[in-house]
């Protein structure tokens, strides 16, 4: 069974840092993209970031776009997300996906999401 687990969401100061991590059991990703989305309270989901799980290659959204690194580890099959410089509308639930696309989708596994809150 397949399961992506988010963690390292909770609530931090307009400026502040957080990692997100996304641990992944139950089977390999190597030919897969992971990515990470985001929805907002009242709001769509949104694309945050993507890379290949092979080769590392990257893909950001524009909102997060120099203030967010995403990044894997093969050894621990392990997805993460760097947040700096967090603002105020970085507020969402933030979700870890596994999915053959690139960039929006499409992604098969989903995970439960993490909170993160930034307060001003």
């Amino acid at each position: 069974q397949v399961q992506l687990v988010e963690s390292g969401g909770g609530l931090v100061q307009a400026g502040g840092s957080l990692r997100l991590s996304c641990a992944i059991s139950g089977r390999t990703f190597s030919s897969y993209t992971m990515g990470w989305f985001r929805r907002a309270p009242g709001k769509e989901r949104e694309f945050v970031a993507c890379i290949r799980w092979s080769g590392g290659s990257t893909y950001y959204a524009d909102s997060v776009k120099g203030r967010f690194t995403i990044s894997r580890d093969n050894a621990k099959n392990t997805l993460y997300l760097q947040m700096n410089s967090l603002k105020p509308e970085d507020t969402a639930v933030y979700y870890c996906a596994a999915g053959p696309g690139w960039g929006t989708g499409p992604y098969a596994y989903w995970g439960q999401g993490t909170q993160v809150t930034v307060s001003s």
